[in-house]
């Protein structure tokens, strides 16, 4: 298990990795949910995805503060992890979304909380197999340059 915390390149890599995958099926799920054109809700997508790329790194960095990265992290703390991230980034997309889509904040409301309905299962399964896919590599790595 790694003992130190990520580096840099390493809450890039998950970052960037998270936000890709999510635009993939985000942009057209909700298209065709809200009837809304692709490039709309591509836009708000790309949109939403740099900001939370921002605060991934921010969130992410103060998790690892109180919960270091070669502790075990179960179940129950990375659905913790997942509600802290998604609950925090509603608050900061609620206008965005309101904004771009010409809606109220009420109706970005109900839009945001579609998204969460998605990206919290998402995210916990996310963090989950970046955690696993990371230790097991790291581990590779340090039997491999032994």
């Amino acid at each position: 298990m790694q003992s130190q915390n990520r580096t840099l390149a390493e809450r890039i890599v998950h970052a960037v990795g998270f936000e890709v995958i999510a635009i993939a099926i985000c942009a057209p799920l909700a298209a065709w949910v809200l009837d809304k054109p692709l490039f709309q809700m591509g836009a708000l997508s790309i949109l939403l995805s740099t900001v939370a790329m921002v605060w991934n790194l921010i969130y992410n960095a103060v998790f690892d503060k109180f919960f270091p990265v070669g502790q075990k992290r179960r179940m129950p703390l990375r659905v913790a992890h997942s509600v802290g991230f998604e609950g925090g980034f509603i608050l900061i997309g609620l206008p965005i979304a309101a904004w771009v889509l010409d809606i109220t904040l009420l109706q970005a409301f109900m839009v945001e909380i579609g998204f969460f309905l998605f990206f919290l299962p998402y995210s916990v399964m996310y963090n989950w197999a970046f955690d696993a896919l990371c230790d097991r590599w790291f581990r590779c790595q340090a039997v491999s340059s032994k």
